[in-house]
């Protein structure tokens, strides 16, 4: 792990085509810009946290029941 010190304005790269700027900081927070080809996706921790979680059920539901469910949509 990196662990960076940054001041408001200023940015950090990740590979030549991601940029993180730091707009705002208070005590306890802090705002980003983050700059990233649409290609690759940029979530918040708990945001793709929840997206695991529902892959992952999903998974465990057998494929009739899903055939089911499609069927009466």
């Amino acid at each position: 792990m990196l662990i960076l010190q940054r001041k408001k304005g200023e940015s950090l790269s990740i590979n030549n085509n991601i940029t993180v700027t730091i707009m705002d900081a208070g005590t306890d927070w802090v705002k980003l810009a983050i700059d990233a080809p649409k290609e690759i996706p940029v979530l918040r921790s708990e945001l793709k946290e929840a997206a695991d979680e529902n892959k992952k059920a999903s998974a465990e539901v057998p494929q009739k029941v899903l055939n089911e469910i499609l069927k009466k949509k």
